[in-house]
């Protein structure tokens, strides 16, 4: 499975069957999550074997059972912390979903202080994904359509347009995609709309949008995604 079947057929999964992450698995989603933390410098750990983050009222309210493994997203405080968090949390999302596993980002219905990591002096616990094999693989969600998220002057090339529906594919706060995708030449920008975790929703449609757009291949045809 590459990335962008992964990006189709990745739902959120909030029931978790027993079977634990292990062998090869486990070794290249541990590596996975250590290289985007070095990448980035953000503090991004995977816990696994521990329930007791999900054993909360509040993570009964979010619907979640059975998860025993999570992946700590944190940094240091800053104005680009959560968008970092989306942007880096959703590779590794999709990269798990390559891996035959489910995820489900989650935000609130959790308890932080039983989250397993020890933060450095000025970082801040953003959020965690939940991550196992689910007892469903999970629905797809109503989208907006292209129009309601996308800004152009001119008609908008095919790259543009795959880069779009790939971002309507992320997953958002409440499904509510408060994000805008704006086109002038050949340089892309990205704006976050209000409400909470619009940021970190954000980072998570930016990664969709360059996955769809082509990535590197845009690069080499001279396409500046989210330029200054």
């Amino acid at each position: 499975m590459d990335l962008l079947q992964a990006m189709r057929e990745r739902h959120s999964v909030r029931s978790y069957t027993e079977q634990p992450i292990e062998g090869k698995i486990k070794k290249d989603l541990t590596a996975f999550v250590e290289q985007c933390s070095r990448e980035s410098g953000l503090h991004l750990q995977l816990v696994l074997d521990e329930p007791d983050a999900f054993q909360s009222l509040l993570a009964h309210y979010g619907k979640f059972s059975g998860v025993r493994n999570y992946i700590v997203l944190a940094g240091r405080k800053g104005d680009e912390l959560d968008e970092k968090c989306g942007y880096y949390g959703e590779k590794i999302v999709l990269y798990a979903q390559t891996l035959g596993l489910n995820t489900c980002w989650v935000a609130l219905t959790y308890s932080k202080r039983k989250v397993k990591i020890r933060l450095e002096k000025g970082e801040k616990l953003c959020l965690v994904i939940a991550v196992g094999y689910g007892t469903t693989a999970g629905v797809s969600h109503k989208s907006k359509s292209r129009e309601q998220v996308m800004r152009t002057q001119t008609t908008p090339p095919e790259w543009f347009l795959k880069g779009i529906d790939a971002a309507l594919l992320a997953p958002t706060a409440m499904n509510q995609q408060k994000f805008v995708f704006s086109l002038d030449g050949n340089t892309v920008r990205a704006e976050a709309g209000t409400g909470f975790y619009s940021k970190v929703d954000l980072g998570i449609a930016k990664y969709h949008f360059e996955l769809g757009a082509g990535g590197q291949k845009n690069a080499d045809q001279n396409i500046s995604v989210f330029g200054p």
